[in-house]
Formats: C-alpha cells, sequence, structure tokens
C-alpha cells in the first residue's frame, strides 16, 4: 500500500486568463480534479490520498473539503518546495505523485506504475509516454526525452522515495528510471485551452 500526493496548488497560467481554476476544469460534468482523485481511491493499491492546494486554488481546495478529500496547504510559488513541504506531513517510505490535470487517469493506470515499482532497486520510477501516442491525438509535446532510441513524454505519474527527497538539498534529485508506455490515459495533461478541448472531446468520445 501507498500514499499518493496530487499537486494542485499552481497558477496554470498556460491556460490564459481564465475564472476556473484549473483542477476545477469540468470534463464530462466532473472537476478534472475529482478525476483523479477517485482514479487514485479506486485502486487498492493507494491507501491514502493528499492534494496540495494554495492561495491560487482557493476554490479547489472548498470543493476537496467538501468531498471529504484530505488537503494541505502550500505555497504554490515553487513546486520542489511544497512537494517537500507535502512530503513531511505524510508517513511511508515511497508516494506516488501526479499532477491535478491528468483526466483520462483510471486505476489501471494507476496500478501499472505500482506494480512497475521496484523499491528494492529503484528510487524513483516515472510513467513516460511514447511521442507518437500524444501527436496522433493532436498534441505536440513541448519537451521529450531519448530512451532506447526513441522519443518519450513525461506524464506526470511517479513513484517516489519520500524519506530520501526530505534528507536532500531541494536542489538534488533522486535517481530515476522510466516506465515506458504507450496508455492513452497518461497521455493528455491540461496545460492549454486547446488540451482542455481535446479531454472534453475525448472523453465525450468514450461516454
Amino acid at each position: 500500500m501507498m500514499e499518493a500526493l496530487v499537486h494542485a496548488g499552481g497558477k496554470g497560467t498556460r491556460m490564459g486568463l481564465c475564472a476556473i481554476e484549473k483542477p476545477m476544469q469540468d470534463i464530462g460534468g466532473v472537476p478534472v480534479i475529482k478525476r483523479v482523485t477517485d482514479a487514485l481511491a479506486s485502486s487498492q493499491n493507494i491507501d491514502r490520498v493528499l492534494v496540495s492546494v494554495s492561495d491560487n486554488t482557493k476554490e479547489t481546495e472548498k470543493y476537496l473539503i467538501s468531498e471529504g478529500i484530505e488537503t494541505i496547504r502550500t505555497s504554490g510559488d515553487d513546486f520542489v518546495d511544497d512537494m517537500h513541504k507535502a512530503f513531511e506531513v505524510m508517513n511511508g517510505r515511497f508516494v506516488m505523485t501526479l499532477p491535478c490535470d491528468m483526466p483520462l487517469l483510471k486505476r489501471n493506470a494507476v496500478d501499472s506504475l505500482f506494480n512497475f515499482f521496484d523499491p528494492d532497486t529503484m528510487e524513483s520510477a516515472i510513467a513516460v509516454v511514447s511521442e507518437e501516442i500524444l501527436r496522433s491525438v493532436g498534441i505536440t509535446p513541448s519537451y521529450t526525452i531519448d530512451v532506447i532510441g526513441k522519443k518519450w513524454v513525461l506524464s506526470g505519474l511517479c513513484i517516489m522515495d519520500r524519506i530520501k527527497t526530505i534528507s536532500l538539498p531541494i536542489d538534488v534529485f533522486i535517481k530515476e528510471t522510466y516506465m515506458l508506455t504507450d496508455m492513452f490515459e497518461l497521455a493528455v495533461n491540461i496545460n492549454t485551452q486547446a488540451e482542455l478541448e481535446l479531454a472534453r472531446k475525448m472523453i465525450e468520445y468514450r461516454s
């Protein structure tokens, strides 16, 4: 069993001028943050879900509290610093972390990374999606990494050694291992209005 930390305190500046906080964007009648927390809660491998919020996401915080979902207040100004603060109130050695903007996330993707991760040999495991999958649904990735001669995109879903992370200086990172996947569930993050509309269309199509 493992705890999960969802990052939902950022400013979401790439969304542009928007009256609705990114975690509260409606996709198929459900806020995207609820889609993420539901996917985590549905996994038998996750025993606690914690969501980091900030002054940037006050409406998200209110919503989560009303839904009985545990939150922690962070600054919302620095991702790494916020993660360290959240890690300090968590309990297990390893934590699954992910952003709040993964509307297609399902239990099978959560369980796949959990099953891939080997706590005896890995300090962290990150799910990466093939570039071709993103381009096939109309997304042009802003950043890719090269692994085994192919280009891959970081999904945001990862498992980290919490104890080692908070014991190191904040600018020192633990060793990464990549889980290579073609899962559509991990292919879409909502960073722009175009990606938001794409996610809505994909959810509508699946329904």
